[in-house]
């Protein structure tokens, strides 16, 4: 046929295809639509092994034969709706032998849908330390894509690495092995470890230092060094392990660093302010002694719990002050400052502790007032951090930390971290230290009026360990009555204090008396065991109870109370108040069981007043139906902290928290098995009570873990 005639065959073909296309239309028939080759395959979607592709000399080191992969596409417009677009993956890799002869491997995936990331685990023969080139294409069936290196695309590069790195060495000025020197001073001070493997290829490190912290340093270069800094939070024998990564993710064998840190060192200046009545000097435990105004009275009562034995008292005049006449260390260095504080006043900023600089204080810590309210506030060279909630009349333990590492100011208000670190760059202030005072552009200002005990200042860190050490209250224990016997209705406190008396249907439970033995004698009846010790209290539910007859602690001011009880009912009929202490109109707390929550409650009014709002916090605990050892509650009040805690067999959760910002005195008598209910009594306790402990001040969580036994913890 010549050219003419097949070029009127395919018109005419033409003209028959659409012909029975449109036939096909009409009837509802799908319509063939021409296939369209897949689409190339996009360099960001090549990866070697879980790395991304690369070339030339980014190219990508991996520790063994990697697997490559590619996400494929097919044209959306070559699909009808219900078509899944299958689609294979056709690889190939290439590179020259150590004969300079080009090798290559190819291999084809399985088909999957379109979208889909198709896999090639490359043959594990591939030769090392040489560079491989792969490109991939995609295959419908009809049609192949462009390989993924034509056009503006490129090939992918990867080397198999098949050496591990060589160990690094480990050295720190700071913190040398105890073969050097067998303890290092010391907590609180910063240590710097240089760690350098010599191989030229390692491009980070894995380290883990006892205790933390652990994690990967990168190097700044490849084969380059990295330095750790680690400060000591605990003293005591210690280790860093490491392993230098190459490039490849080879790790090399782990090197074990090993030193000794001290306990952390002593205040460079201290002033205890414990001196005697009259005295018109502070004595220094380190440090040079402190000249005091008139202003300033020594023998001052210290705050209950701590360690220290007196205090002063600053007037808030112009001679209400102390000084070394010298400064107490360098503050644009790593230092904290510190005090026990109890403010007379809170309506205006006041200094508790300052350090002189060339026209104003170089930092201070203290009081700053506004318009919402007082803060505590630590303040260097414009950044400043406040927090807390000064509260006239009240101890509060501060302190300022300058961590010249980071560059970053913290606060701590009794023993806690509080508000936002900032950024400081501290100026230089040579001039002296100053207790109760800050210098201005035209003399001294913002004068404390109140107390002070204990000033510390260090050229270290002090580490959250510490500052909580250091502002603890130790609680004294108010009571602990074991509830093992009662005469004449009354049982004793165990050091011979305030007895508790019952009432209605309270009885003692004592154990047996051993007279027979139930293993021994069948005839012998079986008789229970108390909760704890030899007896306890048992309570019918209806009228039972016990009192001490006068309030035990002073709620308004940090208080512990713990108990055993189990609950008879395996269902109550309604809640039941185990624990309980009265103001004029309401309970200042309560601990009852609620039947309806299934949990034990820890409720405490806001304020004494009838319908007062109330924090509510609760552990969820099955009621006991008479059998077990019962649980062992526990409700702290930290007036520091403002919280309120209640504790389970031990342990609290954020459930059982709340903050109470104000607690307040309550006058009545400490209650055991009901509280208070309208203008009498009610939710009277259908169970057993054993081992009450009351202490003033706030336990730690360590010290709640030793409540519920016959003898008390150990609060060191």
């Amino acid at each position: 046929m010549n050219d003419v005639g097949k070029t009127v065959r395919k018109r005419w073909l033409a003209v028959g295809a659409c012909v029975v296309a449109l036939a096909a239309s009409a009837v509802g028939t799908a319509h063939a639509v021409e296939n369209l080759p897949p689409e190339q395959p996009l360099i960001a979607d090549l990866q070697s092994g879980d790395k991304p592709c690369a070339t030339g000399d980014d190219t990508v080191y991996v520790p063994t034969a990697p697997r490559l992969s590619a996400v494929l596409y097919d044209p959306e417009e070559d699909n009808q709706p219900s078509e899944s677009s299958p689609l294979s993956g056709e690889f190939e890799a290439w590179w020259t032998d150590a004969d300079g002869v080009e090798q290559r491997r190819t291999y084809t995936t399985i088909t999957l849908s379109s979208g889909s990331r198709q896999y090639w685990t490359t043959p594990s023969d591939l030769p090392a330390n040489t560079v491989v080139s792969w490109h991939v294409r995609a295959n419908d069936g009809q049609a192949v894509s462009s390989w993924s290196d034509e056009g503006d695309g490129s090939a992918c590069s990867f080397v198999v690495d098949d050496t591990n790195p060589d160990a690094p060495t480990v050295d720190s000025p700071e913190y040398p092995t105890p073969d050097e020197v067998f303890w290092v001073d010391g907590v609180g001070v910063y240590g710097h470890f240089t760690v350098d493997s010599p191989s030229d290829d390692v491009v980070s490190y894995r380290y883990s230092f006892l205790g933390g912290p652990s994690g990967t340093a990168t190097a700044d270069r490849l084969g380059g060094a990295v330095t750790l800094s680690y400060l000591p939070l605990s003293s005591g024998p210690k280790n860093l392990t490491v392993r230098a990564i190459d490039r490849s993710g080879r790790g090399s064998t782990q090197v074990r660093y090993e030193f000794n840190v001290q306990e952390g060192r002593a205040p460079v200046a201290r002033w205890k302010l414990d001196d005697a009545a009259g005295s018109r000097t502070a004595a220094a435990e380190t440090g040079a002694p402190a000249r005091a105004g008139t202003g300033v009275t020594f023998g001052g009562p210290a705050p209950a719990g701590t360690s220290t034995s007196s205090t002063v008292a600053l007037d808030g005049s112009g001679h209400g002050f102390l000084t070394p006449d010298a400064p107490a260390t360098d503050i644009r260095e790593t230092f904290a400052v510190s005090a026990w504080v109890r403010p007379a006043e809170t309506g205006r900023t006041m200094i508790v502790a300052s350090q002189d600089a060339a026209s104003g204080p170089g930092f201070t810590l203290g009081l700053r007032a506004q318009e919402s309210g007082p803060l505590w506030s630590f303040a260097i060279a414009g950044a400043r951090v406040s927090g807390g909630a000064p509260e006239t009349g009240e101890w509060a333990h501060l302190l300022g930390l300058y961590d010249a590492e980071t560059g970053l100011a913290h606060l701590y208000v009794n023993g806690q971290e509080t508000g936002e670190t900032v950024a400081a760059t501290p100026a230089e202030a040579a001039g002296a230290f100053q207790v109760g005072r800050a210098r201005g552009t035209a003399g001294y200002r913002d004068r404390w009026h109140g107390d002070v005990a204990d000033v510390r200042v260090h050229d270290r860190v002090v580490v959250p360990g510490e500052v909580t050490e250091q502002a603890w209250r130790k609680p004294s224990l108010v009571g602990h009555w074991s509830l093992t016997d009662a005469t004449d209705g009354v049982s004793p406190e165990q050091s011979g204090g305030t007895p508790l008396r019952l009432g209605g249907g309270a009885s003692i439970y004592r154990a047996s008396d051993d007279s027979c033995l139930p293993e021994l004698d069948p005839d012998c009846p079986y008789v229970p065991p108390p909760l704890v010790g030899d007896g306890h209290l048992a309570l019918d539910g209806e009228s039972g109870y016990a009192t001490a007859e006068a309030p035990v602690v002073d709620t308004a001011d940090s208080f512990t109370v713990g108990v055993v009880v189990r609950l008879t009912d395996a269902v109550p009929a309604h809640p039941m108040t185990v624990l309980s202490q009265a103001g004029e109109h309401t309970d200042a707390f309560k601990v009852r069981y609620d039947p309806s929550t299934y949990s034990w409650q820890l409720v405490v009014p806001e304020r004494d007043e009838a319908g007062a709002p109330e924090k509510v916090v609760s552990q969820i605990t099955g009621a006991d139906g008479g059998e077990g050892q019962g649980h062992r509650l526990v409700v702290v009040y930290d007036d520091a902290t403002d919280s309120v805690k209640l504790y389970a067999d031990g342990y609290t959760n954020a459930g059982a928290t709340a903050t109470l910002p104000n607690g307040w005195h309550s006058s009545g008598a400490l209650q055991i098995g009901r509280g208070t209910a309208g203008d009498g009594w009610g939710e009277y306790l259908h169970g057993d009570v054993d081992e009450l402990q009351v202490y003033s001040g706030a336990l730690r969580d360590q010290d709640v873990l030793a409540l519920g036994h016959e003898t008390d913890p150990c609060l060191c």
